[in-house]
């Protein structure tokens, strides 16, 4: 496998790495102060949040500087049930990367679901099939009180996704040692905030039963320090900083190496009444005179179809009548501030499916650059993703049905 490729594939399986650690959800602490504090989960039924971690990364191939990458990772979070201190949770890990280039957006590279229980000290009890959360029994509270100053450390274990690149069918684990410090009481933009220090060192060599037929990693070494800011009062994470090293040596004598930095953010939304939304969108698309545009729910949201959307032939550059229409849009959208979006691309049959595929995907970073420049969300806000000719709304036989099928999809996102 050419060096590039095994270097995006690992960098794909490192970006799984930093969404994960978030996956905490609410702690809080009890007891007097001198005493220090009980730190604990509570896990309550019904209550959705999710987590916001943006990478920056340096990747090296053999020690030389191959290129940079900026990654956006979403994790959104259900607690399904609260059973004597234990959550179940329900979580949806979306990774992303902004491609440079022509847009400036994130377009969706990893999509996963998975279920677990996670009792009042953090151990989770997880289905071997699933591949996230990658780190797993972080934090790992200690049974009695701590307060500032005080460190304890804790067994936990990584698990990664190596089909792709590798072969490796199965979820790849190995385990790691955490150590912790309460280091201080702090005021985080006038929020009170406890710092916790989570530091662990990895180094992991890997036997194979047969000899690979392509490149693996057989050995693994890294490092990984990070900072959270807790809101005591809130029990929730206020942010979270982390700065990583990772080398992964293969079996072909190679190594690629990944340092940068993470910085992430738990957020909470309330509700989507989607009826509510959906009546509003209608309303507001009618007052703009916003043709060729319907707005449905589903389970992911509310949506903004845009049908016959108009793309000059095999063309991702939106035309000027569009641009204008874009703009209305992104009116509408602005009065959603606290919501997550995805923008998702859509062709008539057209050709072999691989360039549908590849201007589905560039029609939705077209339509999500353009509203991003509106004002209509942040960057970080939204993220895109093509599919190509495979999802068709009409029967693509008749130009009429292409019409409908030539569109892009807006979701405000529930969660």
């Amino acid at each position: 496998m050419p060096a590039i490729v095994a270097c995006d594939a690992m960098k794909r399986l490192l970006t799984t790495l930093i969404a994960p650690l978030l996956i905490w959800g609410p702690l809080q602490g009890t007891g007097e102060k001198d005493a220090g504090a009980i730190l604990r989960f509570i896990h309550r039924q019904g209550e959705k949040y999710r987590i916001l971690t943006e990478v920056n990364e340096d990747v090296y191939i053999n020690g030389a500087h191959s290129h940079a990458s900026n990654i956006l990772n979403k994790v959104a979070v259900d607690t399904l049930e609260a059973k004597d201190g234990a959550g179940h949770l329900a979580c949806g890990f979306r990774m992303s990367e902004s491609i440079r280039g022509r847009f400036n957006t994130f377009y969706l590279r990893e999509d996963y679901e998975s279920r677990f229980w996670r009792d009042a000290q953090g151990v989770f009890t997880i289905d071997p099939k699933y591949y996230m959360p990658v780190i797993r029994n972080v934090p790992r509270f200690p049974a009695g009180p701590v307060k500032p100053g005080d460190s304890w450390s804790g067994d936990a274990e990584e698990v990664h996704d190596l089909r792709r690149g590798y072969g490796i069918e199965k979820p790849f684990k190995f385990p790691v040692k955490v150590s912790y410090n309460y280091l201080r009481d702090e005021m985080k933009d006038g929020v009170p905030t406890a710092v916790l220090k989570v530091e662990y060192t990895t180094f992991h060599r890997v036997a194979y039963d047969r000899a690979p037929a392509r490149p693996v990693p057989v050995k693994i070494t890294g490092r990984s320090e990070q900072t959270y800011w807790w809101d005591p009062a809130a029990g929730m994470l206020h942010s979270y900083h982390e700065e990583f090293d990772y080398i992964f040596f293969l079996s072909n004598g190679g190594h690629v190496e990944y340092r940068g930095t993470a910085d992430g953010v738990l957020l909470k939304s309330p509700v989507l009444d989607r009826d509510r939304v959906a009546v509003e969108l209608e309303k507001n698309i009618k007052e703009k005179r916003i043709g060729d545009t319907a707005v449905r729910k589903d389970e992911n949201g509310v949506t903004i179809v845009l049908e016959n959307i108009q793309f000059p032939p095999n063309s991702p550059e939106l035309t000027a009548p569009e641009r204008g229409k874009m703009t209305r849009i992104a009116e509408i959208l602005k009065r959603f501030p606290d919501r997550d979006f995805q923008i998702t691309g859509h062709t008539a049959r057209v050709g072999d499916e691989k360039t549908s595929q590849t201007l589905s995907e560039q029609r939705a970073m077209a339509v999500c650059d353009f509203l991003i420049s509106r004002g209509a969300f942040k960057k970080t806000r939204a993220v895109t993703r093509g599919m190509g000719s495979r999802e068709p709304a009409a029967d693509n036989a008749t130009e009429e049905g292409r019409k409908r099928n030539r569109r892009v999809e807006i979701t405000i996102l529930e969660n």
